[in-house]
């Protein structure tokens, strides 16, 4: 009991030592309202509306169906693995404890990095005469996506 209350009384020096002061929960509350979280499904479906828009753009540009599925195939390669990362952030093990959190958070990150491999490597063989520029852009484009559902995130209203 000792030991315990030896460390309790470190951790409150250090405290009282820093400058970081945690927050009370009526703090962290103003806080959520001022930062409003992005839901990672409006990030899935703003990816699903702009690698449709790549394909078709890609499709009419080219006038040719294989790039534009190559380009919608890149866009799938950025949109399936992110909603499986969602799908499993927002589960019920993920939000048991932080250590859940963190655990859930890497082994779906884990596993959305693997699926896109798979499906990298597995292109060639699904799609004939693959265009590989297209397939490129399709994901690249697709992966943007995440900085402008960063701007276009949702804003505090007024009272």
């Amino acid at each position: 009991m000792a030991l315990k209350d030896s460390y309790e009384s470190e951790d409150a020096e250090k405290l009282a030592k820093s400058d970081y002061l945690p927050l009370t929960a009526a703090q962290a509350q103003a806080l959520r309202e001022i930062e409003p979280a992005v839901s990672p499904w409006r990030i899935v479906r703003l990816q699903c509306g702009v690698g449709a828009l790549v394909a078709l753009v890609a499709w009419g540009l080219t006038g040719e169906a294989v790039v534009g599925g190559s380009a919608l195939y890149g866009a799938l390669v950025v949109v399936i693995p992110a909603a499986l990362f969602a799908r499993g952030l927002m589960s019920r093990f993920s939000s048991i404890n932080p250590a859940t959190a963190s655990f859930g958070f890497f082994l779906w990150e884990a596993v959305k990095i693997g699926v896109s491999v798979v499906m990298l490597a597995a292109a060639p063989r699904l799609i004939e005469n693959l265009s590989w520029l297209a397939l490129m852009a399709g994901l690249v484009v697709t992966l943007k996506v995440y900085w402008l559902a960063l701007l276009m995130r949702a804003k505090p209203q007024k009272d």
